[in-house]
């Protein structure tokens, strides 16, 4: 039997995960905050899932779960840890209020690396170690390389936990741990439907009001329409996470021509123009 964690297994990419290992055989633990989700999901999962319970915020939740699963599978340690648990708040950064722009590095960022260390010993890192080195999969995102309107504080969030895993990746190589970034583009999960992505509520007045309408539409309605389909993506992880030489980063992205290549050859100006044209960010020049 193998072991694998994965962070927010309550819904979307996490739960999708979670379920993709279980299908291939492996024990699972995910995390959640409720514990109406552990029951909801130890009903849903079956045997070889076990929910626990903390916020990866919460140093002292996280090592308690640390030392419990310890307790359990010492000797053999976390085949995988899957970062997923994460948040996402909008607006424009000139006006996001700064607790929202703290809470999102503390989630996306602080909270992975206090995951990370905090189950390090079960993934391999000390020596002697009794099981293989694990590996780590950090679910980063298309906004980790490309950043958009109106969603900077996440994108920085995701720039950051990016760089960070690169770093982090090195310095494992003394144990033989691998970091692995994931860069999924829009996935078709119920995040759609929460307030941050369409709440504007905070704009509604400010001279960004109509560009936020005009980006909320595109950005929630590919989302919902085109993105990932979550199983794929689910087992697609599972398969990354099993192959014997991944990539450091790999971009899931459903239109790979226009949202990834295309973007990312572009001099920065020209998307910034392009971007602005688009949702009406394109301020007059003096005198027109």
């Amino acid at each position: 039997m193998k072991y694998v964690l994965v962070t927010g297994a309550s819904t979307g990419i996490g739960y999708s995960t979670a379920r993709a290992f279980l299908e291939k055989g492996y024990h699972v633990y995910g995390s959640v905050r409720k514990p109406a989700d552990a029951e909801r999901l130890q009903q849903e999962l079956g045997k070889n899932f076990r929910p626990v319970l903390f916020d990866v915020t919460d140093e002292t939740a996280v090592a308690a779960a640390a030392a419990q699963i310890e307790s359990e599978i010492g000797e053999v340690g976390l085949f995988c840890l899957v970062n997923n648990a994460g948040v996402a708040t909008s607006g424009p950064l000139i006006l996001q209020p700064i607790t929202e722009i703290r809470t999102q590095f503390e989630v996306n960022v602080i909270g992975q690396f206090i995951v990370t260390q905090a189950f390090g010993k079960l993934l391999g890192a000390r020596k002697p170690c009794p099981h293989p080195p694990g590996k780590i999969l950090m679910i980063s995102s298309l906004g980790g390389k490309i950043s958009a309107p109106f969603v900077g504080a996440y994108s920085g969030s995701k720039h950051a936990l990016e760089g960070m895993s690169n770093s982090l990746r090195r310095e494992l190589l003394l144990y033989g741990i691998d970091v692995i970034i994931i860069g999924p583009g829009a996935v078709k999960t119920p995040i759609w439907d929460k307030p941050a992505a369409t709440d504007i509520s905070s704009v509604i007045g400010t001279d960004y009001e109509e560009s936020a309408r005009r980006f909320r539409k595109e950005f929630v309605e590919t989302g919902r329409e085109a993105g990932l389909e979550v199983a794929p993506f689910g087992r697609r992880m599972v398969a990354i996470a099993e192959s014997p030489r991944p990539k450091a980063r790999y971009a899931i992205v459903p239109n790979r021509l226009k949202d990834w290549i295309v973007p990312r050859l572009l001099p920065a100006r020209t998307l910034d123009r392009i971007i602005g044209k688009g949702i009406g960010l394109l301020g007059k020049k003096k005198g027109k």
